[in-house]
């Protein structure tokens, strides 16, 4: 039986995004990315119906748009950026609709599923082949050793232990 060979897609980072959302007081949410980010996915053909997929966030890039907050998640009481630099994700199963993979944080590897919206194959102005996808999903941060919280003097709780994910990731056949 012949394999096909399997073709290799890199992340356009100009046009994709990671986003992470959590509950503030349990009454606003806080929006979160990380600006420095690797990708790729391998698929032997354009319907990436054998897809595998790889990402790595680099922690010292996470961002909530408040210096103090980003500090704070990257001291020991959350991700630890100086002891575990990276979070990674690689997956195990993709059937279109969603994808489960191994999901790496601060040296606790859990299997995550997330929800998957494929946007297409196009070929754009300058002749490079693009493909789209969404990912969404929501994790328990405890799960990966990221418990810090505190409860305000009226009994509300700081941060959510929910974490909601939004991935809009655009992808360029080598």
């Amino acid at each position: 039986m012949k394999t096909e060979a399997k073709t290799k897609w890199n992340i356009d980072t100009t046009h994709s995004e990671i986003t992470f959302r959590v509950k503030h007081l349990m009454i606003s949410t806080v929006t979160g990315y990380f600006d420095n980010y690797e990708a790729s996915v391998e698929a032997s053909d354009n319907k990436f119906s054998d897809a595998q997929f790889e990402f790595t966030a680099q922690i010292s890039s996470v961002n909530t748009k408040n210096k103090d907050r980003d500090e704070h998640l990257k001291s020991e009481d959350f991700f630890n950026a100086a002891m575990y630099p990276e979070m990674t994700f690689n997956s195990t199963s993709y059937n279109g609709d969603s994808i489960v993979g191994d999901l790496t944080i601060k040296e606790v590897t859990k299997s995550v599923k997330l929800g998957v919206e494929f946007n297409g194959v196009v070929v754009d102005p300058y002749g490079q082949t693009k493909a789209g996808f969404e990912f969404t999903g929501q994790l328990n941060r405890k799960n990966f050793g990221l418990s810090w919280n505190a409860v305000t003097d009226a009994g509300s709780i700081v941060v959510s232990d929910t974490v909601k994910l939004n991935l809009q990731l655009q992808f360029i056949k080598q």
